[in-house]
């Protein structure tokens, strides 16, 4: 048996007059930022990733023209070699508009409506869960951490 309170802490208690409806509707939204944040992640992903193909596209035309290649190494190195992914656009330039508008607005709408309806708290819908799936009492199932842990 754990000296943890038996309970859920009041960053993740509901407030009083606060409908179930509401509460998942926030936790729909909270899920719906978390796959925008796993969205996010892929991109930069895709941006490193391109990034590193091109660099190794340029040792490869070095190893071609190296080789006698070098009208194979033109063309490849003129084509392809530091182009665009995207129309007037590197990886970099999409990862800064994603970030600075979607992304961005998307957080700043999700904070607003927790601000606006639960005081800004977080993850109720989840915390909720927790509570009701956990076993109360038993060793790792605490609601939360035991003082200075």
């Amino acid at each position: 048996m754990s000296d943890a309170p038996d309970g859920p802490d009041a960053a993740h208690t509901r407030p009083d007059g606060v409908d179930d409806t509401t509460v998942e509707a926030l936790g729909k939204l909270s899920e719906a930022l978390e796959t925008v944040e796993d969205a996010r992640g892929h991109l930069y992903a895709f941006h490193r990733m391109s990034g590193s193909a091109d660099l190794a596209l340029g040792e490869a035309v070095d190893l071609l023209r190296e080789a006698g290649h070098a009208d194979l190494a033109e063309s490849i190195e003129t084509d392809l070699v530091g182009r665009n992914v995207i129309q007037g656009r590197w990886t970099f330039q999409v990862v800064e508009e994603y970030d600075d508008g979607y992304w961005t607005a998307f957080r700043e709408h999700e904070r607003a409506a927790r601000e606006q309806l639960v005081g800004g708290k977080r993850h109720l819908f989840e915390a909720e869960m927790k509570e009701d799936r956990r076993t109360h009492g038993r060793e790792h199932h605490e609601a939360r951490p035991v003082d200075g842990a």
